[in-house]
């Protein structure tokens, strides 16, 4: 994918741009990257300000972060996201079931729900990764009850995260054109994308990735991450070993661990758009 943040690019097939993100999210493990992110969905939904009873969406819900802290401020959460592998894995599901989280199979540019049908929508690093990014905004602000809060959590592109995935297209046999995932991650796009339906509020924050070391981080994201498995997965022996190499001088660039662990500073956008 291009990492380019200008909007003077080809636009892509919108259809086939889904059909390729759902493969490739179904091929790995989201929680290698996302078991550190519980922090931030709880941050998000303070952010927020959520109401006891009130009707939430968590949209592209991952592994259901922001569903569990809503559910935990005695909300009436529903989950949506569209990577079977990510909406029917029994475990996650089975606990978010037993804090009273519904499941719907959806993509964020066609939410199955009414106009103002919750009183807050909620997505932590899952919405910023649809294809059609200007059709997945006006979706979660439709659904969404006029004079209450659309909350999200974005990586910013140059961050860690948005320095990981730039690493890793450096690396992918194939190229797609279009508007960067990680231009949700600045404020200019969000005000491009939610400025005419109501305030945009944004604040840059970090979250600690953390593990034994360094290279175990990367080996688990190239094992079981689906955005860098499945680029490593193409290509052959020699640049495989050239891409861990680059993702370890990344982790090391970035690392602030005293001893031989790791400990990262991932940088985010933290937005809450308030509907008019």
């Amino acid at each position: 994918m291009s990492l380019s943040l200008s909007r003077n690019v080809l636009r892509i097939d919108h259809r086939e741009a889904q059909a390729r993100q759902r493969s490739a999210w179904a091929t790995g493990d989201y929680a290698v990257a996302g078991n550190a992110l519980q922090i931030v969905s709880e941050e998000l939904c303070e952010s927020v300000n959520l109401s006891q009873e009130e009707r939430v969406l968590d949209v592209a819900a991952g592994n259901f972060h922001a569903s569990f802290a809503a559910a935990r401020r005695w909300c009436d959460v529903t989950a949506a996201d569209y990577a079977s592998d990510l909406t029917n894995r029994s475990r996650e599901r089975a606990e978010a079931a037993a804090v009273g989280v519904r499941f719907v199979d959806a993509e964020a540019e066609a939410l199955p729900f009414a106009d103002q049908t919750f009183g807050a929508v909620l997505s932590a690093f899952g919405a910023m990764f649809v294809a059609d990014q200007e059709r997945a905004a006006s979706e979660m602000i439709r659904v969404c009850r006029r004079g209450r809060r659309l909350g999200l959590a974005n990586w910013t592109p140059g961050g860690f995260i948005g320095q990981l995935f730039a690493t890793v297209a450096r690396h992918a046999p194939q190229v797609i054109s279009g508007e960067s995932p990680f231009a949700w991650g600045t404020t200019e796009r969000l005000y491009q994308l939610f400025g005419a339906y109501g305030s945009v509020y944004t604040t840059t924050k970090q979250v600690a990735l953390r593990a034994r070391t360094p290279m175990d981080w990367v080996d688990k994201l190239r094992a079981d991450y689906a955005p860098v498995m499945r680029v490593a997965t193409l290509l052959e022996p020699a640049a495989q070993k050239s891409l861990r190499s680059n993702l370890l001088e990344l982790v090391t660039r970035f690392n602030r661990a005293k001893d031989s662990t790791m400990l990262v500073d991932a940088e985010y956008l933290e937005v809450v758009v308030t509907r008019r």
